[in-house]
């Protein structure tokens, strides 16, 4: 493989990969991928300290209402750590591929709990079926403690159904808009009556009030569970389509392509098997043609990982994590709704935009950047520290030099930016002092065209 296909690849399945790597790597296109696979075959679980939960009982929280509100605060500031174990995750991983895949569907199958137990269980049940059956995948999902506390899944019985989880299921999670009536969301509503969850998280159906009456769901009649609603779905080749359509928006380009689309949903509906739809992807030609390199904007995660992959830089104080992820529109366990973020062009506005071609020089040079006129968040935070992102960071530029020792100056760009820059920026490259592959570097990242993957 040429090194711009490597580039497109490992930005696709991680954050990027830099130039020390490039010869240990095979030169098939097959090995390469196999072995992109064969690394994330293991799952390391996000974990966190959270013995403040040692010895507590739900009968605590019931007699006394100073521990259960102590809880909830510490529940809150705990996921501040969570959110960092889950960056670290990202820059240190070896298991790219499952890493990047579990950041895919935590957009997809979205969810915000206060409650940090339960959100880190379901982080990591994303990333344990991250690559594996889709149909285990939703039926998991389904029984997760963070999505019936998120969609009001417990609060769903025979005598008073709550419709807010069948909704999502087939709306964003399966099927799409369109494709269900209001009489199917009512009569698989009743089919996951009866879901519940201890106090661990752990799942528990409540036969009591769960609906035992037949249910009449896309056209087929029975006394059908949760179980077998998503089985009926996944019936459905348009389950299939819609998955493909989100993976090829996702990793190959926001412009949809129907004919590609279509082939990757010929492939999932086989079996659907998440590992073996994405092996599709990856060793197809037209995954590596030329408009699909640099295709994409970087979310604010990908923009922040890869510039940290790059330029390994230690935050010394974690909380400065928050602060980035706030200013550039994207909080890891903070979706905006239950739809997730848009992702594409809505990464970019007036003001997050220069906060980006800022950041590059305000980590690594100790630059100034100033507030957006538009936005009040970043007003009010910028009139509050003089104009300034004070953010603390140690930069190892050693490891940087010995990453890109054998590479040239002049090619430096070439492994900072991808697919092809326009005229404008050709010319303006050629201005530029590189003297100093260190001040090359932030120069680069501090280009529009760094926004791209």
């Amino acid at each position: 493989m040429i090194q711009q296909e490597l580039q497109h690849l490992y930005w696709r399945v991680g954050f990027g990969l830099n130039p020390a790597n490039f010869n240990s790597l095979p030169k098939n296109r097959q090995q390469i991928v196999d072995a992109i696979f064969d690394n994330s075959k293991s799952t390391s679980p996000l974990k966190i300290d959270l013995s403040f939960m040692n010895g507590v009982t739900i009968k605590d929280l019931k007699e006394n209402p100073k521990i259960a509100r102590e809880l909830r605060v510490t529940s809150r500031k705990k996921l501040a750590d969570l959110n960092y174990a889950w960056l670290n995750q990202l820059v240190n991983t070896k298991e790219l591929l499952r890493e990047k895949m579990t950041l895919f569907w935590a957009n997809h199958f979205v969810c915000k709990v206060n409650h940090v137990v339960f959100a880190q269980k379901f982080n990591n049940t994303l990333r344990t079926h991250a690559l594996g059956d889709f149909k285990t995948f939703v039926k998991a999902i389904s029984k997760e403690a963070a999505m019936l506390k998120y969609l009001n899944g417990k609060q769903n019985k025979k005598n008073q159904p709550n419709e807010n989880f069948a909704r999502e299921l087939m709306e964003l999670f399966t099927l799409g808009e369109g494709q269900y009536s209001e009489k199917d969301i009512k009569e698989s509503a009743r089919a996951f009556t009866g879901y519940n969850h201890d106090f661990d998280g752990n799942f528990r159906f409540k036969m009591k009030v769960h609906d035992q009456g037949e249910k009449t769901f896309f056209g087929k009649t029975g006394n059908f569970s949760g179980d077998d609603i998503i089985d009926i779905i996944l019936e459905d080749k348009q389950c299939a389509t819609y998955i493909s359509a989100k993976i090829y928006r996702y990793f190959v380009n926001p412009k949809p392509n129907k004919k590609h689309i279509e082939a990757m949903a010929n492939v999932f509906y086989k079996d659907y098997n998440i590992e073996n739809l994405m092996r599709f992807v990856l060793l197809s030609d037209w995954f590596y043609d030329d408009e699909n390199i640099g295709a994409k904007i970087k979310s604010p995660i990908e923009y922040l990982i890869g510039m940290v992959k790059t330029v390994p830089v230690k935050f010394e104080r974690e909380k400065d994590l928050l602060k980035i992820q706030k200013l550039l529109g994207q909080t890891l366990l903070n979706p905006p709704n239950v739809a997730g973020w848009k992702g594409d062009k809505a990464w970019i506005d007036a003001n997050t935009i220069m906060v980006r071609l800022k950041l590059p020089s305000v980590m690594l040079n100790n630059a100034v950047i100033s507030s957006g006129e538009n936005d009040e968040l970043r007003k009010k935070y910028f009139k509050k520290n003089k104009g300034k992102l004070p953010i603390k960071v140690t930069v190892d530029w050693n490891t940087f030099s010995e990453n890109y020792k054998n590479i040239n100056p002049e090619n430096l760009q070439d492994y900072i930016l991808q697919g092809n820059s326009n005229k404008g920026t050709a010319d303006f490259l050629k201005t530029l002092s590189k003297s100093s592959k260190q001040e090359y570097c932030v120069q680069l990242m501090s280009l529009p065209e760094y926004q791209m993957c």
